[in-house]
């Protein structure tokens, strides 16, 4: 296992040498042409998966399935992203005194790895942002997704880049479904510098730290939940249109799951019974319950004394993914939009919206929550690169 994995990770390496603006462009919108042209092929691969994942929760399936409408959004997506223009590989230039020219540049990581559960279209999102910034990609997903995630690498990207005269191997696959893969995946320094990891909290934690010890870095999407925050001031229809809105679908990181209510505040809970939502008590708050099968269907609710206390919940307790204030009144919501320090803070918008497309118009490699520079909430291929001083002389210049 760890010899296939490695071949296809030092294979796609090499790949990066070839990769060039015009070409990957070219290579996605073709990849995007191929997806509808082979939507029923993909959809048969992913209703095989279907059949198979009789294990999996109710919100685990509804990541893992592909319906025509999804298939039709990646195909779109890959259109959108092959018109993007490129990375700008310069982002500052100054000359110093003694005459030397400085120029910051944006240069390639290499190969990237990136482990992810049962989300097919994950792999293409993967895959097309580290394309698009010029970085070849070694995918690695579970069981469940595998025979989709296959048919995508092997029948769309890869033959994609083909046409468009670039090495196939540049999108790399690990071929087998054992949790084994990921770990070999995480420990190869050598040639996957950079892991992007996509999934639950304690897995994805226990692969960041398998990483760091084989001086591997990680862009972890590992934890989700958002926040609503009723404030005193807020408008009721809002407050219904909003909660309506956070909860379209149950199995995304970016949903309501805590909602805080300031003391005195109205919550509609005939609306969330409506919705199928089950209301908890603040037990756990912070948990991603939408990847917990028990509260799949659930929203913690917890009243709150001032909008101080709903900041310091927001901040303190939950993974810092995006919150949300519902108000009619500007002071509050400038002064908790300044007191949240998660990746995301929203006025009178829902959480939801919490997304690379959906917010800068390139799909994610997901969502980095970390509290540390560096790329942090969606991370696009505008994220993806090394900082790189460039330096020219004259031959006079010393020290």
């Amino acid at each position: 296992m760890k010899e296939q994995i490695e071949a296809e990770a030092r294979a796609a390496a090499a790949a990066t040498r070839a990769l060039n603006d015009n070409s990957v462009s070219v290579a996605l919108a073709t990849a995007g042409g191929m997806v509808d042209e082979h939507a029923d092929r993909i959809a048969a691969a992913n209703a095989l998966d279907m059949e198979a994942a009789t294990d999996l929760d109710e919100g685990t399936r509804d990541r893992l399935r592909l319906d025509e409408a999804r298939i039709a959004a990646i195909a779109e997506q890959l259109r959108d992203l092959a018109n993007l223009p490129p990375l700008d590989r310069v982002e500052d230039a100054w000359l110093l005194a003694n005459g030397l020219q400085v120029e910051v540049r944006r240069i390639p990581i290499g190969a990237v790895g990136a482990n992810f559960e049962a989300r097919p279209n994950v792999a293409v999102d993967v895959a097309g942002q580290l394309l698009k910034s010029l970085n070849a990609a070694v995918l690695r997903t579970g069981g469940a997704a595998l025979r989709t995630v296959t048919f995508l690498v092997d029948q769309i990207l890869r033959p994609a880049l083909d046409a468009a005269g670039l090495p196939p191997e540049a999108v790399g696959l690990v071929r087998t479904p054992e949790r084994e893969g990921a770990r070999i995946l995480v420990s190869l320094p050598d040639v996957l510098p950079l892991v992007i990891l996509r999934g639950s909290g304690e897995t994805t934690a226990a692969l960041a730290r398998e990483a760091a010890q084989h001086g591997v870095r990680t862009l972890a999407h590992a934890e989700g939940g958002g926040v609503l925050y009723l404030h005193v001031d807020a408008d009721p229809a809002k407050v219904e249109a909003l909660i309506t809105a956070s909860l379209d679908r149950l199995g995304v990181c970016n949903r309501l799951n805590l909602l805080l209510a300031h003391d005195g505040v109205e919550v509609p809970y005939a609306l969330l019974e409506s919705l199928g939502i089950t209301v908890r008590e603040p037990k756990r708050i912070g948990h991603e319950w939408a990847n917990d099968p028990e509260r799949i269907a659930s929203v913690t609710v917890k009243t709150v004394s001032s909008l101080d206390e709903a900041a310091v919940i927001a901040n303190s307790e939950t993974s810092g993914l995006a919150a949300t204030i519902v108000t009619e009144s500007p002071e509050a919501a400038q002064q908790f939009l300044d007191a949240y320090r998660g990746t995301a803070a929203y006025w009178n918008a829902p959480t939801r919206f919490t997304d690379g497309f959906a917010l800068t118009g390139a799909p994610e490699t997901g969502i980095n929550v970390d509290r540390v520079p560096g790329p942090r909430g969606p991370v696009t291929y505008r994220d993806l690169y090394l900082r790189q001083y460039r330096v020219v002389g004259d031959g006079t210049q010393h020290r």
